[in-house]
């Protein structure tokens, strides 16, 4: 701590010294500070990255990210907002230098990058008008980190910041912070320790609006209800510190907003649309089949476009650019009014009720589980893999260094949605989606001593009409039952909806096609009989009440406690035995110490163990556990004996037996099995003076002795006369 003060001291001093001299001062700063959960939260204006049309430097802790935004000079031609949000890890930041030894420079972003840069787009992108076609790009450096405050917290409020001060027209700022319960305590952005602790309940990252919140990241074992709304709770009233906090800064060193233009259709265009669609949309949008409802809809879609070619021809005057925005925003219109005017749903449902629910389990004999979950037109295919320990995943990233034993993976081939397209690995919404089921199966897992495999499950979505990540979650769990591996309670996710008018809303249960596109609302609950494992929810409005999530977690437990109930009766339990076709797996625990012995040098034990017995693997940890993995139980196990007796730790006082291997003039030795051995010095043969060795033991004689020394270069000392 001394060198790290006397450091500190010591820059402070130089920095002194340069500005006296006159060689520092270019760049102008200005910081403003405010507390948060017990910490100073600095954000820093100044000409760093100046060509930026915002910057804004955040610190907490000794975390440090910077975040930049920059606004296209001329519209874009894209027919959507285009913003854009980059997350940059940085290696430097927790002063690591990692990579390929070939490449020790950042590549492609982590899983942890990906899901950090889609919680800042998430909160940040309801503040934009959906009409503006200028291209917006928001890029978020972590430039330091430490281990106790997470960067997701200073990326999101730096980016708020920035946007808030910078020219460009939105509804913000907004802010966030991460809540947790851990015991009895509600803590606000708690040290990266504390949520390392057993007694950890659950915790959750939720951002807002003044007064509303906007987007929810939550992940936990069977949390209650009312803890997360009190947690939510909490989050709000900091949430709107921060804004308040933000507002003073924008009122000081805020740009002027510039006039960017809204896309806007031509008028005449939108009435021909309205009288076209008038009488013959609802027969399209209103059928329980997706396929079905698509080829009406591109049906009519066609027949519009040569009806509106017809009137061209005829020399009428309009522009017809927008016309697929007009079409999908009559399409959402009819389905907003008729949901909240008369409770009429595209397919016919009632608002609280989930679709049709079909399942199978046990589909491939080969695979080591394997289960279909199918929720009306959407369907997951869930596949689980078990194999040994050495099979775990290595992370290395800016935040974590570790091993990763349970993996869900989720695939959306573009035919799930009757679509053509490239297959280039998992984009940001694989990702997101298959790290959303993963936290919320993660709980049930059992730990590795009861149960040392490794485990990784892939969820092919099939067919995909609203919440496929949900239903990967069913197909996942009811997967890991069929593998045998024996989960803690089962869980099911539900996809909840909103379409709100005004005051007046409508909460929807198992949303679905036009619900999920036209709607202000998609959040995805997860949940056992007890509570809730996790929760992600995004808007398309400014924010959501304590009132209406309140009632949308009431209404999607009663979803999942259904569906839940269904999953039972397609499997009701994990399945007694594993998989013939999945390696046995034996586990034991030797001496640190002993680690050396059973690999040998170079590796020539450990793998000649391999070979000699036929097994998958023997991975050793560094805490002396020790896994033995093969095809055959019988071989396994004989593997697992000899093991013992090569790391056995022979104690003073206990009686050995072996064969006599050596008889020397000064002793014999003795094979104790395992590659070790024992010597009998003469003196320990037998009572009274012995002359020749090979008068009391010969060549191939079973003898027991007794251990009287055992030295620290594992030399082990016998005696026979002691035994006796």
């Amino acid at each position: 701590m001394c060198s790290v003060l006397n450091f500190a001291a010591t820059r402070a001093a130089y920095r002194i010294k340069l500005a006296l001299a006159g060689k520092i001062g270019m760049i102008q700063r200005k910081q403003f500070s405010t507390e948060v959960g017990g910490k100073t939260l600095i954000l820093e204006m100044s000409s760093m990255a100046e060509q930026a049309d915002s910057a804004v430097l955040a610190r907490y802790g000794e975390t440090a990210v910077l975040v930049t935004v920059v606004m296209a000079k001329n519209d874009s031609s894209a027919d959507y907002l285009p913003l854009k949000v980059d997350y940059e890890e940085k290696f430097y930041a927790a002063g690591k230098i990692i990579g390929s030894r070939f490449i020790r420079r950042e590549g492609r972003p982590s899983e942890e990058a990906i899901l950090a840069g889609r919680l800042v787009d998430r909160t940040i992108r309801p503040l934009f008008d959906e009409r503006l076609r200028r291209d917006i790009q928001v890029v978020v450096t972590v430039l330091a980190i430490d281990e106790e405050n997470d960067p997701d917290f200073v990326g999101l409020i730096a980016t708020s910041a920035a946007l808030a001060i910078s020219r460009f027209p939105l509804a913000g700022p907004v802010a966030g912070v991460r809540m947790a319960k851990i015991g009895d305590k509600f803590l606000i952005n708690p040290p990266n320790s504390e949520l390392k602790k057993p007694e950890m309940y659950f915790e959750t990252f939720v951002s807002g609006t003044y007064g509303k919140i906007n987007m929810i990241e939550l992940g936990g074992s069977s949390a209650k209800e009312e803890d997360i709304l009190r947690a939510f709770e909490i989050g709000q009233k900091e949430i709107d510190k921060l804004i308040d906090f933000q507002n003073s800064i924008t009122k000081e060193v805020g740009k002027p907003k510039s006039d960017v233009l809204r896309f806007e259709p031509d008028p005449v265009l939108k009435t021909e649309v309205d009288k076209f669609l008038t009488n013959r949309l609802e027969e399209a949008v209103y059928q329980p089949d997706k396929t079905e409802q698509h080829i009406r809809l591109d049906a009519l879609k066609n027949e519009l476009k040569l009806r509106l070619k017809e009137k061209k021809d005829k020399g009428e005057d309009f522009n017809d650019a927008g016309l697929d925005y007009l079409f999908g925003e009559t399409v959402g219109d009819l389905v907003r009014k008729n949901i909240i005017e008369n409770n009429k749903r595209p397919d016919g449902r009632a608002l609280d009720e989930v679709r049709g629910l079909d399942g199978e389990v046990g589909l491939f004999l080969r695979t080591h589980g394997s289960a279909l979950f199918v929720r009306g037109n959407t369907q997951a295919l869930a596949i689980t893999t078990l194999a040994p320990p050495g099979a775990e995943q290595l992370i290395e990233t800016m935040e974590t260094t570790g091993k990763r034993r349970f993996m869900l993976h989720y695939n959306f081939p573009p035919y799930s949605v009757g679509e053509i397209g490239s297959f280039r690995g998992p984009g940001r919404r694989e990702i997101g989606h298959g790290a959303l089921a993963e936290k919320a199966l993660r709980p049930l897992i059992p730990p590795q001593e009861q149960f040392p495999y490794t485990i990784r499950v892939v969820s092919e979505v099939l067919s995909s009409n609203g919440s496929s990540s949900m239903a990967a979650v069913c197909a996942s769990v009811l997967s890991l039952m069929d593998a045998g591996v024996p989960i803690k309670n089962p869980v099911a996710g539900i996809a909840m909806g909103l379409m709100a008018d005004g005051e007046k809303y409508k909460i929807l249960t198992d949303i679905q096609g036009p619900e999920d596109h036209y709607g202000d609302m998609d959040m995805k609950v997860a949940g056992t009989k007890e509570g809730i494992n996790a929760i992600q929810m995004d808007v398309k409005v400014n924010g959501l009440s304590m009132e209406v999530i309140e009632k949308t977690l009431a209404q999607a437990r009663e979803a999942h406690l259904q569906i839940l109930k269904f999953m039972e009766e397609v499997l009701p339990a994990p399945r007694p035995k594993l998989s013939p076709y999945v390696p046995t797996i034996l586990q034991t625990k030797i001496s640190p110490e002993k680690i050396g012995t059973l690999i040998g040098p170079g590796g020539k034990m450990i793998n000649g163990l391999i070979r000699k017995w036929e097994l998958t693997s023997i991975d050793v940890e560094d805490d002396g556990r020790v896994f033995v993995s093969a095809p055959d139980p019988k071989k396994a196990e004989e593997a697992m004996q000899e093991i013992k007796m090569l790391t056995r730790e022979f104690k003073v006082g206990e009686i050995v037996g072996g064969r006599i291997v050596r008889v020397l003039d000064f002793g014999a030795i003795v094979d104790l099995g395992g590659g070790q051995d024992g010597m009998i010095h003469v003196s320990e043969l037998k009572e009274g003076y012995v002359k020749n060795v090979g008068d009391v033991v010969k060549m191939g004689d079973f003898v027991e002795a007794k251990v009287i020394r055992v030295d620290e270069d594992g030399k082990i000392g016998l005696s026979l006369k002691q035994a006796e």
